[in-house]
Order: structure tokens, then sequence, then C-alpha cells
């Protein structure tokens, strides 16, 4: 039985997603009990030229909204990036699961071979379908959600390896 792009994107995506909640559940109450400034959090970085907390959770919401989108050839939600709180960035993740959930499996048919040209500034990059999601976007999601991870754990924030695998 062969693997679909549906069952390699959505269901990646949105337990990455559910991870990624649970990550922040953790800062929050670190912040709480600490009595650290949450803002203190939300805008930490690993390094002067990394983007903080909270735009790392804002990439991973934009990887895997656009991903499905281009995929599928359909619109994906715009988020206007402005989240300054652990609620707002939750309010974030739940809008993107629920849009993820909601493009129906069938609108992934021959997304494998689709065109999909990315084009930021002087990069371009055209792939199939199938190569940008394994090769591009699956990366790109787990780097956001990697450095949000260590992030937190660099602040303190008391998770491990296990609480980025999350549940099996």
């Amino acid at each position: 039985m062969s693997l679909s792009m549906y069952q390699v994107s959505v269901p990646v995506f949105v337990r990455g997603l559910k991870v990624l909640s649970t990550l922040l559940k953790k800062g929050e109450e670190h912040a709480d009990a600490s009595g650290m400034v949450p803002d203190m959090l939300l805008g930490a970085r690993l390094a002067e030229d990394m983007l903080p907390l909270s735009a790392q959770v804002q990439r991973a919401s934009d990887a895997s909204k656009l991903c499905v989108a281009r995929l599928c050839g359909v619109d994906a939600p715009k988020f206007e990036d402005n989240e300054a709180s652990f609620q707002q960035l939750q309010e974030r993740i739940a809008k993107t699961i629920a849009y993820l959930e909601s493009v129906p499996q069938a609108q992934f048919d021959g997304a494998d071979g689709r065109d999909v040209t990315l084009t930021f500034g002087a990069f371009s990059q055209s792939f199939t379908g199938q190569g940008y999601l394994l090769t591009f976007a699956l990366p790109n999601f787990y780097f956001h959600i990697t450095t949000a991870h260590g992030i937190l754990r660099a602040q303190g924030v008391k998770i491990g390896k296990l609480d980025y695998l999350g549940p099996f």
C-alpha cells in the first residue's frame, strides 16, 4: 500500500501543530510559574539574526497551510502575523488545523505531479508537488517547530525530546 500526498501532509502537519500547541502551553506555564513576563518568552530567539518564538509559530502555521494550498490549488487563509500572546498563538494554531482539516482528501488527487514554483526575492525554485512536499515544505515546517522547541529550552522551559516527539 502506497502513501498518498494527503496522508504525508495533512495528518503530519496537524500532529506537528498539536505538538507545537503543547510546547506553547508548557512555555506559558513556565512563564507564569517563574514570574517571567510572557512578552520576554514570546520575543526570545536562539540567535540575534533568527526570528523570535512568536514568529516561529507563525511560520510553522504558514508552512503547513500554504503547502496544502499549493498542492491542492486552493486559497489558504491569510493571517496578519500580529499574535502577541500565548492565547493568540494558540488560536492561530487552532485556525490552521481547522483549515487543514477542511480541505477534502480528494482535493489532493494529482497533487504529486502538480507544478509548484516558489519565488522569494531572488530565490526561485520549481518542484513537482511531491518534490515540494518532501524536500521543502515538510523540512521547513519542522525547522520552525524545532526552533520553537529550542527557544523554549534555552529559556528554561522543562521540555525534552519526548515533548518534541509528542504522543504516539
